[in-house]
């Protein structure tokens, strides 16, 4: 599967809700092929460009840390895949890298008061 880079600049990231591990249809962990290690995945709130707010579910191999709903993050090396199975289709986005953006990051609400 081809993976397009995303360019990021220009937008800002905030968690849209915690991470959670990936799951495969029967339940269990989902390992990442190329390392074994587990993917995680979150909402992520995509402020900015041509098309204002947008909810997109990121994931990342490994789990991130110190994320919680809320919290201005930090994103590196997004990428989008196409995918189809069985008559669905859509673009699933992954990153090399989340975390939160700052030292004393506050979350939106608390930024915005």
């Amino acid at each position: 599967m081809r993976r397009f880079r995303i360019d990021t600049s220009g937008l800002s990231f905030i968690a849209g809700s915690d991470p959670v591990g990936v799951t495969d249809m029967d339940g269990r962990p989902r390992p990442d092929k190329a390392t074994g290690e587990l993917l995680w995945q979150l909402d992520v709130v995509v402020l900015g460009g041509e098309d204002g707010a947008e909810v997109c579910n990121v994931r990342v191999v490994g789990e991130p840390k110190g994320i919680s709903t809320g919290l201005p993050l930090k994103i590196e090396g997004l990428a989008g895949m196409s995918w189809e199975m069985e008559g669905r289709h859509g673009i699933s986005f992954r990153a090399r890298k989340l975390e939160v953006a700052g030292p004393g990051a506050k979350p939106a609400s608390a930024a915005n008061s």
